[in-house]
């Protein structure tokens, strides 16, 4: 299990550097990204969460066989003109949802965990955890997305409990 950062931590609002080289040490990355993501019964983990500021995220639908990617590079290259309201957390705000609109499909091209190139033309949950993980390597959180007073009502209400619980800001 990584350590998950949460809102306050730097590393969650720096923007992400290329991945460069592709070896074992990824592949590790990649393998304890995916055991975060299932412990922590999530459906997507970007690097920046986990302290690794580096272009990659990880998802995990949970629906069995072709569930499961891996995006290291990722460029979203399209985005439909629809748009869906849906309701989004973050393992990194833990407990807080708000309903955030987003466009109903993308295309991303991105690499995997050997540097190969691939496409994937996603909708629904997908598409939403796709633009929500790629928001993280540009240091945007889905609050980020919300009119100021809602952003800061949020935020307010994390460093509350997160006061309450005892943590401290890591940075």
């Amino acid at each position: 299990m990584l350590d998950i950062y949460t809102l306050g931590d730097d590393v969650l609002r720096t923007p992400t550097e290329e991945v460069t080289v592709f070896d074992s040490a990824l592949r590790m990355l990649v393998d304890a990204m995916f055991d975060t993501l299932v412990e922590a019964d999530g459906v997507g983990l970007a690097g920046p969460q986990v302290g690794v500021s580096k272009r990659i995220f990880v998802v995990d639908l949970r629906k069995g066989e072709g569930s499961k990617y891996v995006f290291i590079n990722p460029v979203i290259t399209e985005t439909s003109v629809e748009e869906g309201v849906y309701e989004e957390g973050c393992l990194s705000i833990p407990g807080l949802y708000h309903d955030v609109v987003r466009p109903l499909r993308v295309k991303v091209q991105a690499q995997d965990a050997d540097g190969k190139y691939f496409n994937v033309d996603a909708d629904g949950l997908l598409a939403r955890v796709i633009q929500h993980e790629n928001d993280h390597l540009y240091g945007k959180l889905y609050i980020d997305h919300l009119d100021e007073k809602e952003k800061e009502k949020l935020e307010k209400l994390h460093f509350k409990r997160q006061k309450k619980s005892g943590k401290r800001k890591q940075n």
